[in-house]
């Protein structure tokens, strides 16, 4: 029986999950779109491994409503599991199988009909460059190699949507850039990706975000949405000589909200970028600092999130002592 045609392949309503007194998530709400590459972003222990686990059919939701490719989280967690691919952060092959043998054995567990195993093997072993490699046992792959591959394992009954918990945690930058290749492939295809990160860079990736903090859905939108929109203030660029032993010049300023070694330089936030930027640059040259360029920017992802958080904590913080 085919799975119900969704309007969204995942739909999500006050979701939460509590064990005994802590809260890991706290009434998210959200949807993701058919063809989505949908980013969830957050410090580890925000919660989004739990959200992941419970949309997965893994863990059971203490409250809300959610579907999952048109099947419902809390009465058809075994519909679920047959139509989603799922990698977790831990590696899930086996080592001492043959990258041939671990093809077969999630083969038979995905009960791919015998007419389309062949095809469905050669599909993986060419999608992870492992042509060469067939015979060879899991253990002595790199990295690289290990993730296409669990990937491919992952995907080999092709399944409407695919949840990727930091799948290129541990793997080197370019082979996280040919990982997110193939995620693009796949999207294109038609595949919704659900995919958790705590890289910065990759979020920049995804076709739309969800910001998770302490186990609160803090802010959701495209990348361009959440550096342009959803961050109240504003980012200086400085440029100067000796930046770590600066910041403390420029954190007693008016109007300046944090400071924060970037590359070579730092990253000001700031009330107002205009007024700001004048008295950071004067106060660096009576500094005697050397040659100072300060300039207004679009915000990185990482500013956005570090301003939503603290923002979230100075709100928390205020509340607790109001209530003292």
């Amino acid at each position: 029986m085919n799975p119900p045609a969704p309007d969204k392949a995942v739909t999500v309503r006050d979701l939460e999950k509590r064990f005994g007194s802590f809260t890991a998530v706290d009434q998210v709400t959200f949807d993701v779109a058919e063809g989505e590459i949908f980013g969830f972003l957050g410090p580890n222990g925000a919660g989004k491994s739990t959200t992941i686990r419970m949309l997965c059919g893994i863990l059971a939701p203490t409250g809300g409503t959610g579907t999952v490719a048109g099947f419902d989280v809390r009465t058809q967690a075994e519909r679920i599991k047959q139509h989603i691919g799922y990698m977790s952060q831990k590696f899930s092959l086996y080592e001492d199988l043959t990258v041939e043998e671990n093809i077969d054995f999630y083969s038979g567990i995905y009960h791919i009909p015998a007419a389309k195993k062949r095809d469905r093997k050669e599909w993986v072993i060419e999608m992870a460059g492992l042509r060469e490699h067939r015979h060879a046992r899991t253990a002595i792959l790199s990295g690289g190699w290990k993730q296409r591959l669990a990937l491919g394992c992952a995907i080999l009954h092709e399944p409407p949507v695919l949840f990727l918990d930091e799948p290129t945690s541990g793997v080197d930058p370019l082979s996280r850039r040919r990982f997110w290749d193939l995620i693009y492939e796949m999207a294109g295809r038609g595949v919704t990706v659900f995919v958790t990160t705590h890289y910065m860079d990759e979020a920049e990736y995804c076709d739309r975000i969800g910001l998770i903090y302490r186990g609160e859905l803090i802010a959701l939108g495209t990348p361009h949405h959440l550096k342009t929109e959803v961050m109240q203030e504003e980012i200086l660029e400085v440029a100067c000589p000796h930046p770590e032993d600066r910041m403390a010049d420029v954190e007693g300023l008016p109007g300046v909200r944090d400071v924060a070694l970037f590359g070579k330089g730092l990253h000001v936030v700031v009330e107002d970028g205009e007024a700001a930027a004048e008295s950071v640059r004067n106060r660096l040259e009576q500094q005697a600092a050397g040659q100072v360029r300060v300039e207004r920017i679009v915000p990185s992802l990482e500013d956005v999130f570090v301003s939503l958080i603290e923002a979230r904590d100075r709100a928390q913080q205020a509340g607790q002592e109001v209530h003292r």
